[in-house]
C-alpha cells in the first residue's frame, strides 16, 4: 500500500492558499507559493499519516458501535 495522501490540483492549490493566508494573518509574513507548497508537502509527507490513522481509528470505532447496535436487534 502506497503511504503518499492524494490531492486534486484544485484541492492542493487551495491548501497552499489557506498556508499563505494563515501566515499573513497570524504572523503578519507573506511566504510564496514555493514555500507554502514546501510547508504543505512536508505535512503531507511527515504528519498526514497520523490524521489519517486517527481517522481509521475513529472510523473503526464508529463501525463497532454500528455493529454492536445491529446485535440489539436479534429476535430471540
Amino acid at each position: 500500500m502506497e503511504n503518499k495522501i492524494k490531492l486534486s490540483k484544485e484541492k492542493r492549490e487551495e491548501m497552499i492558499k489557506s498556508i499563505k493566508n494563515y501566515y499573513f494573518e497570524e504572523k503578519d509574513e507573506e511566504i510564496g507559493d514555493l514555500a507554502a507548497t514546501l510547508f504543505l508537502d512536508f505535512i503531507i509527507n511527515e504528519l498526514a499519516s497520523e490524521f489519517y490513522n486517527q481517522g481509521v481509528y475513529d472510523a473503526y470505532g464508529f463501525m463497532n458501535d454500528k455493529i454492536e447496535d445491529l446485535l440489539g436487534l436479534q429476535k430471540y
